[in-house]
Formats: structure tokens, C-alpha cells, sequence
């Protein structure tokens, strides 16, 4: 095996992973600048906040259900590198609308303001639907085999150090800065776009199906037969549910529970992504370059468990004088603030472990010219779950569920997704899995 990281310096790799990470960095400047505005600054309410956080979660992943099944089909019948240059060039006007709400805002018309910064969103949700399959299908075309998962685990370990930068550098600008700073990125990940080598169909180009609702149906049917496929997909949809209402549960649960500035809600997604980013390169390391479920269901075990570390850690939590918020350094020195950060970290490492591997075998386990239309299924099913992740975080604050036990919610929802990752780790026992 080569060793991953090794990987950054070939021109079949490093252009994808620099467009890839802008992206996603670009995505999370605009998201998060947006979601501390509104909490910060717009809403004095809990219950508002999460309400706002669910609705723009929602919006980014609506386009994901609607859309990945024409998405597949197009990264299946096209070269996979000029729909790259395509979707970047789509996400510099994508980034002017938001640019325009975030101004609008930071100006007082907010009325005008949060309508873009939301239709900013769902569009990103859509520029995101047309790339999220590409950077996996592209895969399998420019890396030996031995080389997927390394290359698998960087794509999520860059993807969340770009969420970690764009998180934090959001907590410490104003909405000016952001405003600009996401047109730039934008432009910036154009360029590096058109350095991704040419990825033609690697057999023949099927018929696409416009039909949004038919072909959706038809491409997630397409996985049925073949059950461990399916688990896979069923396994790394449950992690994205419990990632959806941690990040909608983010804020609020740092502003109300832990009584903390923007900052420090900065610092908690921040914290998030980097553990998900060691996590992603750990587990190459454990499993020496081979596609397996071996740890998969240990991991979302440990997950659970560090779950309830930051519940414990929320209950003993001494919160700040009324009226007042921590700033980030009396956070820091908060006695419980170590209890928090190691719940966290566990979440985030443990959940990398998880969930990498088994995007790996979604691309390894079918033909070549069917690995974008699989990843599209996967994120059909991923965003339904999702959206019923983001429904039942905004049910939950509504029938005056707190933040803190909303987070056992989200442990008890760990052992669904060990239940199905064990069922794939022992459907793969001594067969031909995809190397799992």
C-alpha cells in the first residue's frame, strides 16, 4: 500500500482534493457565518435557533433527496472532470447570492437578508448534490486499488479540516469579511478545478432518466439486490442522521447550555472536524489499506458512549452570571471545559473510524461505470435520513425536549447504526466483499 498522504503530491490526486477542500471550506465560512448571525444577532430564543439551524439544514440537504439520482446518472455518462469545472463555475454566482445576504444583513435589512442567505443554501445544497458523487466515482479511475482507501480517508480528512477552518475563521470575522472572503475562495476553487485530469465514462454511457422521482426510485431499488451493499449504505445513513442533529444541536447547546459566545460555538465544530479528520486517517492506518467493516461496529459503540461524556458533562456544567456569555478564554479555563472537549473529540474520532471505510466499499464493490450512480443512491438514502434527523431535532424543540436530552437521543441512535454495520461485517465474513 501507498502510503496515503503520499497521494497529495500526484496531479491524478492533489487538484481533486484542492477543489474538494475549498469547497468544502467555502461551504462552512457561508453556513456557519450565517447560522451565528442568526443566533447571535437575530433570534433571542432557543427554541428559534434551532428551529433557523434545522431549517437551513434541511435546505442544504433537500437537493441531495431530490437530486442525486440525475447527478449519478450524469457523473456515469459524463467525463467526471468537466462536470467538476462546471459545478465550480456554479458556485461562484451560488456564493455572490449569499455574499449579498450576509451584506444585507450585517446592514440591518434583515427582512431582505435571511430569504438569500437561505436561497444561498439550498443551492449549495444542490452545487454539493452534483460534486458529492464525483469525489468518490473519480476514485476508483486515478488511484490503483490498493490506493482507494488512502486516498477515500484523505478526501474526508480534508474535507473536515476545511470544515475546521471555515468554522473557526467564521466565529472571528464579521459578516463584511465572510461576504468576501467566500467570492474569493470561490474563484480560487475554479482555478484548481481545472487542473482535475480528464475521468471519461469508463464504459458505455446509459440513457439519462429526467424523471427525478422515477429515476430516484429506480437508482436506490438498484442496491437492493445486492444486501450488503445495501447495509453499507443503510450504515453510513444512520452516521450522517446523527451528524445532522449534532451539528443543528451545535449551537443552541453552546449558547443556552454552556452560556458561550460565538466563538466557542466555532470551537465545538471545530473540535468536531478535526477529530472526524483523524479518525478518517487512523483507521487506514489500523486496517493497512484494506476495504473492511471490521471496526465499524466498534466504533459507533465508542461513539455512543462519548455521546454521553458530553451529557455528563453538560449537567455539571456551572453556567455563566445570568445575562452574559463566556468568551472563548474563560471557556478554556472553565473546569468542565476538559470533560467536553474529550466527549467531542471521542464523538468525532470514533465516528471517522466509522464511517470511512465504508464509503470506500461503496466504490469498490461495484463496476467502475456504476460507482457514481452508487454513491448518488447512498445519498438519496443519506438525505431522507437526514431530513428526518433535521425533523425530529425541530419536534423535539418544539415539545420543549432540552439540547442535553436531545444528545441521548443521539446515543440511543448509535446502536442502530452498530446493529447494521455488524450485520455488514459478518454478511462480508469470508466472502468477496470489495476487500471488506
Amino acid at each position: 500500500m501507498i502510503p496515503s498522504f503520499r497521494l497529495l503530491g500526484k496531479r491524478r490526486f492533489l487538484p481533486l482534493f484542492a477543489t474538494q477542500f475549498l469547497g468544502a471550506f467555502n461551504d462552512n465560512l457561508f453556513k456557519q457565518a450565517m447560522v451565528l448571525f442568526a443566533t447571535y444577532t437575530i433570534y433571542s430564543d432557543a427554541k428559534k435557533e434551532a428551529a433557523f439551524s434545522a431549517i437551513a439544514t434541511g435546505l442544504f440537504i433537500l437537493p441531495f433527496f431530490l437530486l442525486s439520482a440525475l447527478s449519478g446518472q450524469l457523473a456515469d455518462s459524463h467525463d467526471k472532470a468537466r462536470i467538476v469545472r462546471i459545478i465550480k463555475t456554479a458556485e461562484i454566482a451560488i456564493m455572490v447570492v449569499g455574499a449579498s445576504g450576509l451584506l444585507l444583513g450585517a446592514a440591518g435589512f434583515v427582512v431582505a437578508a435571511v430569504p438569500l442567505m437561505l436561497g444561498a443554501v439550498l443551492a449549495m445544497g444542490a452545487h454539493s448534490t452534483f460534486f458529492g458523487p464525483i469525489k468518490y466515482a473519480i476514485l476508483p479511475q486515478h488511484l490503483n486499488r490498493d490506493e482507494v482507501l488512502g486516498g477515500t480517508g484523505l478526501v474526508e480528512a480534508g474535507t473536515y479540516i476545511a470544515i475546521l477552518a471555515g468554522t473557526i475563521l467564521a466565529g472571528f470575522i464579521n459578516a463584511q469579511v465572510a461576504a468576501l472572503m467566500v467570492l474569493a475562495v470561490a474563484g480560487i476553487g475554479w482555478l484548481t478545478a481545472r487542473s482535475v485530469p480528464p475521468a471519461p465514462p469508463p464504459g458505455e454511457r446509459p440513457p439519462i432518466d429526467i424523471h427525478i422521482i422515477r429515476a430516484s426510485i429506480t437508482l436506490v431499488s438498484a442496491t437492493l439486490h445486492i444486501p450488503r451493499l445495501f447495509l453499507a449504505i443503510l450504515s453510513i445513513s444512520f452516521f450522517w442522521m446523527i451528524g445532522a442533529v449534532l451539528v443543528i444541536e451545535f449551537p443552541p447547546l453552546v449558547k443556552n447550555v454552556f452560556t458561550a459566545d460565538k466563538q466557542v460555538a466555532s470551537l465545538f465544530l471545530a473540535i468536531f472536524s478535526v477529530g472526524v479528520a483523524i479518525g478518517s486517517v487512523l483507521i487506514n492506518r489500523l486496517l493497512n489499506g484494506r476495504v473492511s467493516a471490521r471496526y465499524a461496529p466498534a466504533s459507533v459503540l465508542a461513539m455512543a458512549l462519548f455521546v454521553l461524556v458530553m451529557v455528563i458533562a453538560a449537567s455539571r456544567w456551572v453556567p455563566a452570571p445570568e445575562g452574559q456569555l463566556y468568551t472563548f478564554g474563560q471557556f478554556a479555563h472553565h473546569p468542565g471545559a476538559p470533560l467536553v472537549a474529550l466527549g467531542l473529540l471521542g464523538v468525532s474520532v470514533t465516528g471517522g473510524m466509522f464511517v470511512v471505510p465504508l464509503y470506500a466499499f461503496l466504490t469498490t464493490t461495484v463496476e467502475s461505470d456504476h460507482t457514481a450512480r452508487t454513491v448518488a443512491a447512498n445519498n438519496i438514502v443519506n438525505s431522507g435520513l437526514m431530513v428526518v434527523g433535521a425533523v425530529g431535532a425541530i419536534l423535539l424543540a418544539n415539545a420543549g425536549v432540552s439540547v442535553v436530552d436531545a444528545l441521548m437521543c443521539v446515543a440511543v441512535m448509535c446502536l442502530g447504526a452498530a446493529i447494521l454495520s455488524w450485520r455488514l461485517h459478518r454478511a462480508c465474513d469470508g466472502v468477496d466483499c470489495g476487500g471488506a
